[in-house]
C-alpha cells in the first residue's frame, strides 16, 4: 500500500470518528444557568443576538405550530425576552390579543420600543413571574414560552401556574433547548461563544449555559406526568423539546 493510500486511509478514519462523535448525545449532569438579564449589558446583547437568523427559525417554528393549533386570545409569551415572538404571533393572528410577560423589567421595555419601532403598538407588555402570572383563573387563551424553561428555578410550579390561568380547553407550547443535545451543537456553541457572540452574554456563558441548565425529554415527561395536566405531549427534535398540552 503506497503512502498517499495510507494518508487517504487516516482521513477517513479521523473523518469517520469525527462524524460520529459530532452525532453522538453526550450525557452532562444539569447545571442551572446564569441569571443577568436585569443587566442593561446583557439585555441589549441578547436583542442582538435575537434577530439572528437561527432565533428567527425557532420563532418560525413555534409559529407554525400555532397555526395549526389555532390560538385563542388572549396569547401570552411567557419569558418574551426582546418580544421578536410577539411579534410573529401578532402577524400572524391579527384578530387576538397577543401578551408578553417577562420577570426582566429592562426587557418588557426593550420589549415595547422593539414593538412601538415595528408599528406593533396594541401588543402588550407587563412584568411578571411564570411561577405567579398577573392573570386571573381561567382567563388566558394560549401560553407559549421558548427558551424559558431552563431558566424556571421550580418548573413543577410554572405548570401548576399554566393549569390555573388557561380557559377550560386552553392550551400551552413550552420550547427549549435539550441538554443532551447531539454534540455537534455543542461545538457550534463554542464558536458562537468565540467569535460574534456579545460580552455581555459571553460572561453569562451563553449560549452553553442555557443548553447544560436544560431539561432532557425523560426529565419533562417527569414534570408533566406530576402536573395538574393530563392531555399533554414532548416532541424531540436534534437539539430542541416541544411540549404542547390542554387543560
Amino acid at each position: 500500500m503506497d503512502s498517499l493510500r495510507v494518508q487517504d486511509w487516516i482521513v477517513a478514519v479521523i473523518l469517520a470518528f469525527l462524524v460520529g462523535q459530532a452525532l453522538t448525545r453526550p450525557r452532562f449532569a444539569r447545571q442551572a444557568s446564569l441569571e443577568g438579564i436585569e443587566d442593561p449589558e446583557a439585555a441589549r446583547a441578547y436583542d442582538r443576538v435575537s434577530r439572528t437568523p437561527q432565533f428567527r427559525l425557532i420563532r418560525r417554528m413555534v409559529a407554525r405550530e400555532l397555526r395549526r393549533l389555532k390560538p385563542e386570545s388572549p396569547i401570552v409569551d411567557v419569558g418574551c425576552g426582546p418580544g421578536y415572538l410577539v411579534a410573529v404571533l401578532a402577524r400572524e393572528f391579527p384578530d387576538e390579543q397577543i401578551i408578553g410577560v417577562d420577570l426582566s423589567e429592562e426587557m418588557t421595555q426593550v420589549a415595547a420600543a422593539n414593538m412601538a419601532a415595528l408599528g406593533l403598538g396594541r401588543t402588550r407588555f407587563v412584568r411578571g413571574d411564570a411561577a405567579g402570572l398577573p392573570f386571573a383563573d381561567g382567563s388566558v387563551g394560549f401560553i407559549v414560552s421558548t427558551l424559558s424553561l431552563h431558566h424556571w428555578s421550580d418548573p413543577a410550579a410554572v405548570f401548576r401556574e399554566f393549569h390555573r390561568a388557561l380557559k377550560p380547553g386552553g392550551r400551552f407550547l413550552v420550547f427549549d433547548v435539550r441538554r443532551d443535545a447531539l454534540n455537534l451543537f455543542y461545538w457550534l456553541f463554542a464558536f458562537a461563544r468565540r467569535v460574534f457572540l456579545p460580552k455581555g452574554l459571553r460572561r453569562l456563558n451563553e449560549p452553553t449555559g442555557s443548553a447544560l441548565a436544560s431539561y432532557v425529554p425523560s426529565e419533562i415527561e417527569e414534570m408533566m406526568e406530576a402536573s395538574p395536566f393530563t392531555e399533554w405531549m414532548v416532541r424531540r427534535g436534534a437539539f430542541w423539546t416541544m411540549t404542547i398540552g390542554r387543560k
